[in-house]
C-alpha cells in the first residue's frame, strides 16, 4: 500500500507509529502546528513556496506541483540514515528511509507549491514528514539551472531515537529485507533510483547500494 493523501488527511502515519512505538515520538496535531508555525517564521524574506524533495517525494509528492526544477544543495547529502518503524519497517524489524545530512551535496528536485494552496498543504506535509520529529525542517538554496531558489526541506536530527549511522554493508543488509506498512525499503530504494533518473539525475550512492541490494536478494 502506497502512502496516499487520504492517509494524511486522517492522521494515518501517526495512527501506524502509535501502534508500532507505543505512542513514543509521534507529535500530535498541536505540536506539528506548533513546529510549522516555527518553521514558517524562520521563513527568509522574499522566499516562495519552494519544497525540496530527495527522497519520497520525488516519487509520491502527493501535493498539488505548480513548478518543478531539477536543484541541487550544497552543505547536505542523501543518506539513509532514519530508521523506520511502521511506513518501511516495523519495530521487530526497523526499516531505513533517506534523510540528509551535513556535508556534500544532493541533487534533486525543487517543488513549488501553488500560493494560495500553501499552507494548508504544508499542514498535510508536517503530518507525513515530521510525525515523529526525527527531521529538522531547514530553509536552504537550491540551484537550478541559472536560478538560485529559496526552499524547505528536512535534515536529520542526530539527536532523534531514531537516527542511525550503518555502514553500507549495514545498509544494505536492512533494505533488502525490511518492509513496513507502506511497502518494502527496496520499493522506496528503486523507486527513488528510478525517479532521479526520470530528473537525468544519477546517484553513485544509490546505485551501489541498488548493486549490494540486488546481490543479496539474489541470494
Amino acid at each position: 500500500m502506497t502512502l496516499s493523501r487520504r492517509d494524511l488527511e486522517l492522521g494515518r502515519m501517526r495512527e501506524l507509529y502509535m501502534e508500532a512505538a507505543g505512542g513514543r515520538y509521534a507529535l500530535d496535531d498541536e505540536a506539528l502546528s506548533a513546529s510549522l508555525a516555527d518553521t514558517l517564521a524562520r521563513k527568509p524574506a522574499g522566499a516562495g513556496w519552494w519544497i525540496f524533495g530527495y527522497g519520497s517525494l520525488l516519487w509520491n509528492p502527493i501535493f498539488p506541483i505548480a513548478e518543478a526544477r531539477v536543484a541541487t544543495v550544497h552543505g547536505l547529502h542523501r543518506r539513509f540514515c532514519l530508521a523506520s518503524l511502521a511506513s518501511r519497517g516495523t519495530r521487530d524489524r526497523p526499516g531505513l528511509v533517506l534523510a540528509l545530512e551535513a556535508g556534500g551535496s544532493v541533487r534533486g528536485v525543487a517543488y513549488r507549491l501553488p500560493g494560495p494552496l500553501a499552507l494548508d498543504e504544508l499542514h498535510l506535509l508536517w503530518r507525513r514528514e515530521m510525525v515523529v520529529g526525527s527531521y529538522r525542517p531547514v530553509w536552504v538554496r537550491a540551484r537550478a539551472g541559472a536560478r538560485t531558489i529559496v526552499a524547505l526541506t528536512f535534515a536529520i536530527r542526530r539527536d532523534h531515537p531514531q537516527f542511525v549511522a550503518l555502514t553500507l554493508d549495514e545498509q544494505a543488509r536492512t533494505i533488502a529485507t525490511a518492509s513496513g506498512a507502506f511497502g518494502s525499503c527496496c520499493d522506496y530504494l528503486m523507486l527513488t533510483r528510478e525517479a532521479l533518473a526520470g530528473h537525468g539525475v544519477a546517484d553513485s550512492y544509490l546505485d551501489e547500494l541498488a548493486r549490494r541490494v540486488e546481490i543479496l536478494r539474489r541470494a
